[in-house]
């Protein structure tokens, strides 16, 4: 195999797993600029960034146009740390591609139809 063969390979290896470290993709930043937790929901907003955006950045912003999505269902989908994820969230907040909200529970996480529609949840998965 040529060294140019090597180079334009994917980022993830079958046996190794992913080839770029998390910290990486982040920048080296550990912490978000928007306050995000894993149960917040981000949406895309339509707006086109006008700043250039890594690929972990555009899969995340494309996991954001179906509908509000919360930050853990697009680290599990982007096989990422919550910590980077809230990083790449953050970065599209901060320019206006994504917006970002607590869960309506957020203030209440015991109420009562919150807990129902987890049981429900439960429910039709068994």
């Amino acid at each position: 195999m040529s060294p140019r063969q090597r180079h334009d390979g994917p980022w993830v290896d079958d046996a190794a797993g992913r080839l770029i470290r998390p910290y990486t993709v982040s920048g080296g930043r550990t912490r978000p600029t928007a306050a995000l937790d894993l149960l917040s929901l981000v949406m895309a907003t339509g707006a086109v960034p006008q700043t250039p955006l890594g690929p972990e950045h555009t899969l995340a912003l494309g996991l954001c146009h179906g509908g509000p999505t919360s930050v853990a269902e697009v680290a599990a989908h982007l096989r990422l740390p919550a910590v980077v994820t809230k990083v790449l969230l953050s970065d599209l907040v901060d320019c206006g591609a994504l917006t970002a909200r607590a869960p309506r529970f957020h203030d209440n996480p015991t109420d009562r139809s919150l807990l129902e529609a987890v049981l429900h949840g439960l429910q039709r998965r068994l």
